[in-house]
């Protein structure tokens, strides 16, 4: 991982963290979340189609 994306991760954490401050394990929930965000938005999909995406890859694998 280059060192932006650690510093945008950081910052993730620090704002879920901030907003679900006694649930950590809603704060593991949102951060997964944002990553899966990044992904998409990265690769150019909505959360959604991502996500719909990573299934089929996983089904093919499972075949």
């Amino acid at each position: 991982m280059n060192d932006a994306r650690n510093d945008e991760l950081k910052e993730i954490k620090k704002l879920i963290e901030t907003e679900f401050v006694d649930d950590p394990a809603l704060q593991q929930v949102h951060i997964a979340r944002k990553i899966i965000q990044m992904e998409a938005k990265s690769e150019g999909l909505s959360f959604f189609e991502f996500v719909k995406k990573q299934i089929k890859q996983m089904k093919s694998i499972s075949k």
